[in-house]
């Protein structure tokens, strides 16, 4: 189908990933580890503090790459890994009120540009050019990623956080499922089509009635698909406008972005036709998902698919390795596959000629709040996660890549052909998928809108009532703020 439609079978084996922090540490070092240590002299027995979401790729931060720079620097990195809503919350307190409690935060790019205009953060291109002593001959924005353009200044071009981690999130699917000779004729003998990961939105509710009502006749804990519908947690909002609106053709939230405008009446699109019935399209998937689907946020639903509950689903792809080839964390090793999302019909023809995407491009990266004490050696941390050779071992144990150059790397190719592509599929298609809209006030509309999408998964109103009421408001809440034109 237009030659983008890949499909990979992840495999069971994770030779080369979990090494003990010590062999890292001496893995890491380099020769251009003398001009770090040097440059560090004066910040040894510094302490920085920062905050972190509980992520693969951010506890490889604190259990390897923290121990690592403080051995080559004598700067100690004290990294709270915490929930969601905590990095969240107590970063922006604290440079609300200008305490200087953090010295680094994880910043997603979500929040990046809502952070910029209230002036929250350290230009690290200007601070590198006013310090050239401290900055690092092997760390250059170059070598990432066009990721990296989201943490950047637009009107400048100016640099304010440094990529730790970028993923997909793709569509994954029981390998050992879809390949059962018996499940292939039951499904062909009900719905007259071959049994197949789906490539459209109709083929993957087919999928999702038939492992259910499967599971129910077997009497299996097994559902047809995953849904992230936490209630009271922006999760289930960020399911729906990031990842299920797009695969049906409604993009950056149907808010018109010439405008900022989300209804129809006004230009948007947030209560088209199409996002509503891509909003009772998700709905109606909550009877073929597990009952914990409405308490699921990403973490769950990662979870739920490792346990061996679903069929298939939509799971952030900073997952996808330990699901994959953990055995001691998850119950489907070996019996994985991973591909490009469904979509309605002229979605992927859209993302070829960039009027859409598939889905979404989620990442983040850490920044320096302007509040910090110790900005210097936050300065040399930051730059040392961005450096070439710490990458390859990130990328293997948390599937996420930043650098361009980390797809070639040794390890790293390695690693793909055990899992049968997973990083040719981020290298490949990640053009097809976009981040978060370039919203300041992200955070503002998003709970506007979860409102109405928790009434449509209580049922307390329909997907339509929910859309058009959403719409309204969003509406009203952007002229408020002064965005609408």
């Amino acid at each position: 189908m237009l030659g983008v439609i890949v499909t990979l079978s992840l495999a069971a084996c994770s030779e080369g990933v979990g090494e003990s922090v010590a062999a890292e540490a001496v893995k890491i070092s380099t020769p251009g580890s003398t001009f770090l240590a040097e440059a560090a002299k004066p910040y040894r027995g510094v302490v920085i503090r920062g905050i972190s979401e509980n992520t693969p790729a951010s506890t490889y931060v604190r259990d390897v790459l923290a121990p690592a720079f403080e051995q080559e620097t004598g700067i100690k990195v004290d990294l709270e890994v915490t929930s969601y809503d905590q990095m969240v919350s107590l970063p922006i307190k604290d440079m609300a009120a200008g305490t200087g409690i953090y010295d680094f935060i994880y910043v997603e790019q979500d929040f990046i540009f809502s952070y910029l205009e209230r002036g929250f953060l350290v230009n690290l291109t200007q601070a590198l050019q006013q310090q050239p002593t401290l900055a690092l001959p092997d760390f250059n924005p170059v070598d990432f990623s066009s990721f990296i353009e989201a943490f950047k200044d637009p009107h400048n071009g100016d640099l304010y956080g440094v990529p730790m981690e970028a993923f997909l999130k793709t569509y994954l699917y029981r390998t050992d499922l879809f390949e059962d000779p018996a499940l292939q004729a039951a499904f062909a003998a009900k719905y007259n089509y071959p049994l197949a990961p789906a490539i459209t939105v109709d083929q993957y509710r087919d999928n999702a009635a038939f492992f259910t009502e499967y599971g129910r006749e077997h009497g299996l804990e097994l559902w047809g698909t995953s849904v992230q519908a936490a209630l009271g947690h922006p999760a289930s909002t960020y399911e729906f406008l990031e990842t299920i609106a797009p695969a049906f053709g409604v993009y950056n939230w149907g808010i018109n972005l010439d405008k900022y405008k989300a209804s129809v009446a006004d230009g948007g699109q947030l209560n088209s036709r199409q996002a509503k019935i891509a909003l009772t399209f998700w709905i109606d998937m909550l009877q073929y998902a597990p009952p914990e689907a409405t308490h699921s946020t990403w973490d769950e639903v990662a979870a739920s698919f490792a346990a061996g509950r679903v069929a298939q689903g939509w799971v952030y792809g900073e997952n996808t390795a330990w699901i994959a080839t953990d055995s001691t964390r998850s119950q489907v090793v070996g019996k994985v596959g991973v591909a490009l999302p469904p979509t309605a019909p002229g979605v992927i023809e859209d993302a070829l000629v960039g009027k859409g995407y598939l889905g979404y491009y989620d990442g983040a990266a850490f920044s320096i709040p302007y509040s910090s004490y110790n900005q210097e050696a936050a300065l040399l941390w930051l730059q040392y996660l961005g450096r070439p050779v710490v990458q390859p071992e990130w990328a293997t144990t948390s599937s996420r890549v930043v650098h361009l150059s980390t797809f070639d790397d040794p390890l790293v190719r390695a690693q793909d052909k055990r899992l049968n592509g997973y990083y040719t599929l981020m290298k490949k298609e990640g053009h097809l998928f976009a981040g978060a809209p370039p919203f300041p006030f992200h955070v503002a509309i998003r709970d506007v809108i979860s409102i109405y999408i928790h009434q449509a998964i209580t049922g307390e109103l329909t997907p339509g009532e929910a859309l058009d009421q959403a719409a309204t408001a969003v509406d009203k809440e952007l002229m408020r703020l002064g965005y609408s034109r």
